[in-house]
C-alpha cells in the first residue's frame, strides 16, 4: 500500500513532462474528479473507451446509438472549457470503429470521422487516433494509463486498447496502468516488465488521482 501512494503521489507532485494521462473505460461518472483533478497537471488528456463519447456529446457531436451519461454531458463541458483556460490538450477519438449491435459478434465498421453516423454504436477508437495518441505517448516522460480504449473483452473492438498498451510498455519514462482491463492487456500482451508501476488499487487509487483523501491512510498517517 505504501509503495502504491507513494508511486501515485511522487507522480502527481513532481512529474517529469511531458506529462500524459491516458482515460478509457465505459463510465465517465467514475472518472469525472480524476479527470478534473488532471487537467490541472497533466500537459495533455488522451480520453478513449465509452467515456469518450460523453464528452464528443458536449461538444455537439453526433454520436449514433453510441451510450453516453447524460446527466454528466454539463459536468463534460466545463471540463472541456476549464482544460482549454488551462492550456491543457483534451484529446478525443478522431475516428472510430463501430458496428449495429453491442454483441461479441459484432461486425467491425472504421467510421473515419469523430462524429458516428445514426444506427452505429462506437466500440473502439479508429486508426487515426491510434496514430494521434501512440504519437502523443512516445514523446511523453510521464504516464497514467487508466481504462481500455474500447470494448476489450469483445475481439474485434480490442485493438485500440493493444495498440495504446504497446506504446505504453515502449515508453522510457514513468509509466503507471491501473484497471483491470488495462492491466489485463498489458499482461496479455507479456509487457508487465515493461511497466514502472502496476497499480493494484482500483478505486481508491482513483481516488488518489482525483485529489481525495483516503481516510484509511489518513488515520495511520495521523498515527
Amino acid at each position: 500500500m505504501g509503495k502504491e501512494i507513494n508511486t501515485i503521489a511522487s507522480v502527481l507532485e513532481n512529474p517529469q513532462r511531458p506529462f500524459i494521462a491516458i482515460l478509457g473505460g465505459a463510465k465517465v461518472s467514475d472518472k469525472l474528479k480524476v479527470v478534473h483533478n488532471l487537467i490541472q497537471k497533466c500537459d495533455t488528456v488522451l480520453i478513449g473507451g465509452g467515456m469518450a463519447y460523453t464528452f464528443l456529446k458536449a461538444k455537439g457531436l453526433e454520436i449514433g446509438k453510441s451510450l453516453y451519461e447524460e446527466e454528466c454531458l454539463e459536468d463534460a463541458k466545463k471540463i472541456l472549457e476549464e482544460a482549454e483556460k488551462l492550456n491543457t490538450r483534451i484529446l478525443l477519438p478522431k475516428d472510430h470503429v463501430c458496428s449495429t449491435i453491442f454483441s461479441p459478434n459484432a461486425i467491425a465498421f472504421n467510421v473515419k470521422t469523430p462524429y458516428i453516423p445514426n444506427g452505429l454504436i462506437g466500440l473502439d477508437i479508429g486508426p487515426k487516433t491510434i496514430k494521434e495518441y501512440v504519437s502523443v505517448i512516445k514523446d511523453a516522460h510521464t504516464i497514467i494509463w487508466n481504462g481500455p480504449m474500447g470494448v476489450f473483452e469483445f475481439i474485434n473492438f480490442r485493438n485500440g486498447t493493444k495498440k495504446i498498451a504497446k506504446a505504453v510498455a515502449k515508453n522510457k519514462g514513468k509509466t503507471i496502468v491501473g484497471g483491470g482491463d488495462s492491466i489485463s492487456a498489458i499482461n496479455s500482451l507479456r509487457l508487465a516488465d515493461k511497466i514502472y508501476h502496476i497499480s493494484t488499487g482500483g478505486g481508491a487509487s482513483l481516488k488518489l488521482i482525483s485529489g481525495e483523501t483516503l481516510p484509511g491512510v489518513e488515520v495511520i498517517s495521523d498515527k
